[in-house]
């Protein structure tokens, strides 16, 4: 133990790369010879390999995450004025993408138990100016679809499946509209940011492909007014080489969140994560609930030990909100969880010597901590 490497890392990119350099150059070299840097064969192959790895019929690369949430609500038909529900439990992105359509943020408060979207509340949250809903696919696993969709009534449903690459809920994938990042953190990460849709409708695969480059799909042809939105042919190399590693590296996720599991079952100052039942997660966060969050976090870094926030604030708490009326103590679980979680260190490379390392400075820290 007193051998071990440290920092004991959150994430270890530099070991993923390792796994997929050779295939990433020789796709690079590729791209430059044939300079074909923008919706070039790139892109192609990989919407088609990761259109089929979420068994779903089309696949659209795009920028970014928080792109393809924007871009996908504009193809549903959400226009300025509209409401679109979403959790106070997400990354500010989810957000901002409804806002910069010129639509209205509503949120609702997460479940205790799994910190995903709470579908009971929506139907409070509904009005005449409703147009959608987004539930997020939370720390690896998949938001109540069934419960959203039923709650929802008719609204368009977006889902924002950043953090869910290769997740499922009752042996599905569910890609009827969704949105996605592959920011490197993620569990399918490119060297940059990217984003993509999927959809089972031809309509809206085609609306996106329009709006991501330009409002068209002629060059020159613009019968729309669109964006400049487009996954570039280098980071497209970088997701099919890892795609095809990705199913083995979820599994490894998971058990590796199977070991935190057990270790800590009898912990009584630690919060376990909970799987929904239905749900096949791909851990792309091992997130607990602690007392003394910040203490904790403290020791655990003296100890060499990097860990995450995720997130120190719910969406109504950023100033950039405050517009919108809402004060502290409207989302209370979403608001005690923002103060006690704490993301551990998990990737396909983290080893059990450095989760046993993680787990005894962890129980030192909370008890510690008191």
């Amino acid at each position: 133990m007193n051998a071990l490497p440290l920092p004991v890392k959150f994430n270890d990119l530099a070991a993923q790369h390792a796994e997929v350099a050779a295939a990433i150059a020789a796709g690079w070299a590729e791209v430059i010879e044939t300079s074909s840097f923008i919706l070039g064969p790139a892109v192609e192959r990989f919407e088609t390999e990761y259109a089929a790895f979420c068994e779903t019929p089309y696949c659209v690369g795009v920028a970014s995450g928080t792109d393809a949430i924007e871009l996908l609500l504009w193809a549903r038909g959400v226009i300025p004025g509209n409401e679109v529900i979403l959790p106070a439990n997400s990354f500010i992105a989810t957000a901002l993408a409804v806002a910069r359509i010129g639509a209205r943020p509503v949120l609702v408060d997460c479940d205790p138990e799994y910190l995903l979207i709470d579908p009971d509340l929506i139907p409070a949250a509904i009005t005449q100016n409703t147009a959608a809903v987004i539930p997020v696919h939370l720390f690896g696993q998949m938001a109540p679809m069934a419960e959203v969709a039923a709650a929802a009534d008719g609204l368009v449903v977006v889902e924002d499946a950043a953090q869910s690459h290769g997740a499922t809920q009752e042996g599905d994938y569910r890609s009827r509209a969704v949105a996605t990042s592959f920011y490197p953190g993620k569990n399918l990460g490119a060297y940059g940011d990217a984003g993509a849709i999927l959809t089972d409708s031809e309509e809206t695969a085609n609306r996106v492909r329009a709006l991501r480059n330009y409002g068209s799909t002629v060059k020159y042809h613009h019968p729309q007014v669109g964006f400049n939105s487009r996954l570039d042919s280098l980071q497209a190399v970088v997701l099919a080489a890892k795609l095809r590693h990705l199913a083995a590296w979820n599994e490894t996720r998971r058990v590796a969140a199977d070991y935190y599991l057990d270790r800590l079952a009898n912990i009584a100052e630690v919060r376990l994560p909970k799987i929904r039942p239905g749900n096949c997660p791909v851990w792309h966060l091992f997130v607990i609930r602690v007392q003394n969050r910040d203490r904790v976090i403290e020791q655990l870094q003296q100890a060499g030990i990097q860990t995450g926030i995720h997130y120190p604030r719910p969406i109504h708490a950023h100033q950039a909100f405050a517009k919108l009326g809402y004060v502290w103590s409207d989302f209370p679980v979403a608001e005690a969880a923002a103060e006690q979680m704490i993301s551990l260190p998990l990737h396909p490379h983290i080893t059990a010597e450095q989760q046993d390392y993680v787990v005894a400075e962890l129980i030192r820290a909370v008890r510690k901590a008191g």
